[in-house]
């Protein structure tokens, strides 16, 4: 008995210092349409902040973003640092999260 194979992807998304955050922003949602294409199967984004490095201060807008450009891979905040979020606001946001993307929508949580 063969078991099915599933891929994911997990992005920080850390990047060099100095390159324009605009371009990288896209760069990153090309590559969620290119992983949708492929046949990834979840694709999970970190939440960082930083000034230069990390450009995805907030996950749950950039995967918003994401869900409109994709059809069938599932996404995932990786994580959702609980200590900066209100339980009850990060729930909230998930439920509706889960909603613009047709049921696509993981919530990871973690401490940071």
């Amino acid at each position: 008995m063969q078991l099915p194979t599933r891929f994911g992807c997990f992005t920080s998304p850390l990047h060099r210092p100095g390159t324009d955050p605009y371009l990288l922003v896209k760069e990153d949602l090309r590559l969620a349409e290119t992983l949708d294409e492929l046949g990834f199967d979840e694709f999970w984004v970190g939440e960082h902040h930083s000034g230069g490095w990390a450009t995805l201060s907030s996950p749950e807008l950039f995967i918003a973003a994401a869900a409109q450009r994709t059809r069938r891979i599932k996404f995932a905040t990786g994580v959702l640092s609980v200590p900066y979020h209100h339980p009850f606001l990060a729930a909230e946001r998930a439920v509706l999260l889960d909603h613009l993307s047709d049921g696509r929508f993981i919530l990871g949580a973690g401490s940071g």
